[in-house]
């Protein structure tokens, strides 16, 4: 019977190159996507590079996580093209798309009781069979000590809590060490103290020289830590910039349909967002 490592060793793959600081790491260029009789996205454009985090923004339904998805290529797009390290996403076969793209959802569900440790492992399946098989062991206890899961390693993944498990799932991506991230609410299930320790390894990764892009609800995650936002509206980016230009009372408050103030941080100058409440 074979392993999943078998799965991904079988087949010959064109090991991703080192990527140039501020290269474009994935494009997406008239993306519409259409689910049941609703369009989902329409005719969006938005590309992510080597070195930024990318945060996509918006309200329930807005968009975020099938653009997500079909930057990941786990969907395929009613039109439009995807295309990932420069070559169209469905030109690169499983094996090779996952060394270049890692994919934490929204949910992370498992049929059977693995240790965290074996969890955390499963990303460096691509990486079977090649020269950087030796930096497995290294890669799972980094990702592990930097989620701060490596004291519950044995412990079986089905008896941790929500966070727990949505921090496990994080390190199963950073050991992948792929050098574009693609992350949907992955703050959603933690505490003030976690959501903070993964936007910070989300800067931590765009510093080493990867591209990631962030699905977030909490505007002020987004506001300090994002590179660029993109707010979706309806299928559309209606905004795409630096967080301190993207973010204005006007803007937010059209599309959140609920009015908000837009002020600096008396210390860091980071945009503020609050809603607007009676007394």
């Amino acid at each position: 019977m074979r392993t999943l490592r078998d799965l991904f060793a079988v087949r010959p793959r064109e090991l991703p190159s080192p990527v140039a600081a501020g290269s474009c790491a994935v494009e997406a260029v008239g993306l519409s996507v259409r689910l049941g009789q609703r369009q989902v996205l329409d005719s969006v454009d938005l590309t992510a590079h080597a070195g930024e985090v990318v945060a996509l923004v918006g309200p329930n339904g807005a968009g975020k996580s099938t653009l997500l998805a079909a930057l990941a290529a786990d969907l395929a797009p009613g039109s439009g093209e995807v295309r990932i390290d420069g070559r169209p996403a469905d030109a690169w076969s499983a094996p090779e798309l996952a060394l270049r793209r890692s994919v934490l959802p929204q949910s992370a569900a498992l049929s059977f009781p693995f240790p965290v440790e074996d969890v955390v492992r499963m990303g460096r399946a691509p990486w079977a069979g090649t020269e950087r098989e030796d930096e497995d062991d290294a890669a799972v206890a980094a990702a592990m000590a930097a989620t701060e899961v490596t004291r519950f390693a044995g412990r079986p993944f089905s008896a941790l809590s929500g966070g727990e498990k949505a921090r496990v799932a994080l390190a199963r991506v950073l050991a992948q060490r792929a050098p574009l991230m693609l992350l949907d609410e992955p703050t959603a299930a933690l505490d003030l103290r976690h959501q903070e320790l993964v936007l910070r390894i989300c800067r931590e990764r765009a510093a080493a020289g990867d591209a990631v892009v962030v699905v977030l609800h909490d505007l002020g995650l987004a506001a300090a830590y994002a590179d660029r936002v993109a707010v979706l509206h309806d299928g559309r980016i209606a905004e795409l910039g630096a967080p301190d230009e993207v973010f204005t009372g006007e803007l937010l408050g059209e599309v959140y349909r609920q009015p908000v103030e837009v002020f600096p941080h008396p210390r860091t100058g980071t945009p503020l967002i609050v809603p607007v409440r009676q007394n």
